[in-house]
């Protein structure tokens, strides 16, 4: 693989014509909503469903967390590419990812049970990282290779208790028009489960709340599910650059 083929790319960026002051506060109203949704729902749910040990009763409660948290946001979520899913599979998911709002929109309205691959950062949240385990949210240590393959190891045994995983295969969010190198590891747990690599387009949360921008704007994910891509006899770099080239065909 050469390097321009797994190379950034840009695109052109939209712009809302709601004022930065608008932007500014439903941005900090968004992070307000996500704070109380933590302390007042999912700490009592976490201390009760541990007790009883019944962890993964949070996930419909995580389900309802993420959509109301989306439309705190102001964003409503037009998914396209359902059909060409299999609901009695379990897929590899592999997204771009530009800003907040992809992780809760891929979560929500993938239509199968998922679990997600995230930052190990996130594990430092308070509520936040304590939940994510109860959901199948797993923590990647990117400078820790060893560690990064046992967290690999652990999604590949929750695809085998019948989820699908979604990776945002950047390894962290690009600026908003940008499409980053891919990582690997999706495309290793393609392999390692035998499951079909579902390539994932999500357009508009850059404009609406992109990375470094500090400004949230009501408007419309659009989320396309593009034809699964079966792993055959493809190698991992054969994997990558067919699921890039319709990730990039659907930005562009």
């Amino acid at each position: 693989m050469s390097e321009a083929e797994n190379s950034k790319l840009t695109f052109p960026v939209q712009k809302s014509n709601k004022s930065r002051a608008v932007g500014k506060i439903r941005y900090w109203w968004s992070w307000f909503v996500a704070g109380s949704l933590l302390l007042v729902i999912a700490t009592p749910a976490l201390i009760v469903l541990g007790i009883i040990n019944k962890r993964m009763w949070l996930f419909p409660l995580a389900h309802w967390g993420a959509r109301t948290w989306l439309r705190a946001c102001g964003a409503k979520v037009k998914v396209t590419g359902k059909e060409n899913l299999d609901p009695n599979r379990s897929y590899v998911f592999a997204s771009n990812h530009r800003s907040y709002l992809d992780t809760a929109t891929l979560f929500f309205y993938a239509g199968q049970k998922m679990g997600l691959v995230a930052k190990r950062e996130l594990l430092k949240v308070p509520v936040l990282g304590q939940g994510m385990n109860y959901v199948n949210i797993i923590a990647i240590d990117r400078s820790n290779p060893e560690r990064a393959l046992r967290s690999m190891e652990k999604a590949r045994k929750v695809m085998d208790g019948g989820y699908s995983f979604g990776v945002f295969v950047e390894g962290t969010r690009a600026m908003p028009g940008e499409l980053l190198p891919f990582k690997k590891g999706a495309f290793h747990l393609a392999l390692q489960t035998g499951s079909a690599i579902v390539p994932v387009a999500i357009k508009n949360t850059d404009w609406m709340m992109g990375k470094r921008t500090g400004v949230a704007y009501a408007g419309e994910i659009e989320m396309v599910l593009l034809p699964p891509i079966e792993i055959d006899e493809k190698d991992v770099m054969d994997l990558l650059i067919e699921t890039r080239e319709a990730i990039a065909e659907e930005l562009s």
